[in-house]
């Protein structure tokens, strides 16, 4: 497939830019090629007919990968300008929720939203080491962070961190504030395991999960998995092997801890959201890797896994309503 500079575009529309996890010079890069560019006196990226959209997880670095450093100070800089200045929009990612949420009190507990776990702190580590926890600039990032939307419907595009799950988006804008902000009581409420905006989060933020019929794996981490991400974008996917998202090289154990290669071809016995409707979305989120492909007609992941020392990927959107495998632009 073709992994190139893909078409030319010079009418409006929007890029759709996957997670950055702090990888800047990747950002630049991909900003450079797909022709946006800052001006003597202004250092925001334009694009004279185009605006750039970033499906969040702009910080965290994952330590598995290769390609260096991340400066997540520089690339929070670099987007909030562009966005400031017109020349882009965001959705939060999750890693901005747990960031929120690993600095508020739940005054209930009198501990953070997002306890600072070893596993957390791990997480956040290098975003932490550049801010300073609690620290002025800090408080101000995580005011911006809490000010991001968790979806944007943008007339004949939508784009979402992991899942345009329509039920979900309702509630949410039921809780937040009046500009579709985050407050502490859904910070609060979404890291509360039970409650329906954690469950709401979960999915539109963390993409919905599945249960494997007591099959399990161990992630990349040494964690052991129960529940495998779902494929919410294919509303004809019934059984297990075609709803569960397994990581490519990901060895499958049976509840009797035997090897196996693939899962039982049963029905899940979780509720996944559906997407039925022809409007494209965009999202990030899901580590993708190896040549490009769509999730579906009218669902594309642009997440090609630039923490992990993949490319950074965008999707030039123009109108179209049927999506485009060579509409996906990759760093090289």
């Amino acid at each position: 497939m073709n992994e190139g500079a893909g078409p030319t575009f010079d009418q409006p529309g929007y890029d759709v830019i996957g997670d950055v996890h702090g990888h800047v010079e990747q950002l630049e890069k991909l900003l450079t090629k797909l022709g946006y560019a800052t001006a003597e006196g202004d250092d925001v990226y334009r694009h004279p007919k185009r605006t750039a959209v970033f499906v969040g997880d702009l910080i965290d670095y994952n330590p598995e990968a290769t390609d260096g450093p991340t400066d997540q100070l520089a690339t929070i800089r670099l987007v909030k300008s562009m966005v400031d200045g017109g020349s882009a929009r965001i959705v939060i990612g999750n890693h901005e929720f747990n960031a929120v949420a690993y600095a508020t009190i739940d005054h209930r507990t009198l501990d953070y939203c997002r306890p600072h776990s070893p596993k957390n702190v791990g997480q956040h580590r290098e975003f932490i080491a550049e801010v300073g926890f609690g620290s002025s600039l800090h408080d101000e990032i995580i005011d911006w962070f809490s000010t991001l939307p968790l979806w944007l419907d943008l007339g004949g595009l939508r784009v979402v961190h992991a899942c345009w799950s329509q039920d979900d988006i309702e509630h949410l804008a039921s809780v937040l504030d009046g500009d579709g902000s985050l407050n502490e009581v859904v910070v609060r409420a979404g890291s509360t395991k039970g409650t329906r905006t954690y469950e709401a989060i979960e999915n539109v933020l963390k993409g919905p999960e599945v249960r494997m019929a007591g099959y399990f794996y161990f992630d990349r981490g040494g964690d052991c998995r129960k529940k495998a991400r779902a494929n919410w974008w294919d509303a004809d996917a019934q059984l297990l092997p075609d709803v569960a998202i397994i990581p490519g090289g990901t060895q499958l154990y049976d509840e009797n801890r035997a090897e196996v290669k693939t899962l039982p071809a049963v029905a899940p016995t979780d509720a996944v959201p559906r997407y039925t409707d022809d409007v494209p979305v965009i999202v990030g989120h899901y580590w993708n890797s190896g040549e490009f492909d769509l999730e579906h007609e009218h669902v594309a992941c642009v997440d090609y896994s630039a923490g992990r020392g993949g490319p950074l990927v965008a999707y030039r959107w123009s109108g179209e309503r049927t999506l485009k495998v060579d509409h996906l632009v990759r760093t090289d």
